[in-house]
């Protein structure tokens, strides 16, 4: 199932607060793994901060409020 690659825009989302830490600025392409590991080494590149966010984060796609402020 390719829930990810439907999803208009993708980011990161903290696991205990369900709050958007990253919007990823590129097209969702692949399978639900292949994206997930490309979100989630694109935020590693970000900076030094970003491993320990890694370790509470999940990629998912955004909502439609979400979508309106990110844009």
């Amino acid at each position: 199932m390719k829930k990810l690659a439907n999803s208009e825009k993708i980011g990161l989302r903290d696991k205990t607060t369900e709050k958007l830490i990253a919007v990823y600025p590129f097209k969702a392409e692949g399978t639900d793994e292949e994206i997930s590991e490309a979100v989630r080494d694109w935020y590693y590149k970000q900076s030094c901060a970003a491993e320990d966010k890694l370790l509470t984060a999940y990629v998912d796609g955004l909502t439609a409020a979400e979508l309106k402020t990110h844009k």
